[in-house]
């Protein structure tokens, strides 16, 4: 059994300067305190739950019942009794 490492004919691995640090405890704890854009990804639920609920009132006015609905109760606002 021999200890002398063997030479390989590999170049050596340089450090990828775009690669991310190890993720430690302290460094996870810090990601997700961070709360950066939070405020805007929450306005955008909202605009989208919004968005979702004019669709669905335009749905439910298009609807002849509803439209019936409505222009009786114009008629009856309109008439003079």
């Amino acid at each position: 059994m021999s200890l002398i490492p063997i030479p390989t004919n590999r170049p050596a691995r340089r450090a990828d300067p775009n690669a991310l640090p190890p993720l430690t405890r302290r460094r996870a704890a810090a990601l997700l305190a961070d709360d950066t854009g939070a405020a805007t990804a929450e306005y955008a639920v909202a605009t989208m739950a919004a968005v979702a609920f004019a669709g669905l009132l335009v749905m439910i006015m298009r609807s002849d019942e509803v439209r019936g609905i409505l222009t009786d109760l114009v008629r009856r606002a309109l008439t003079v009794a």
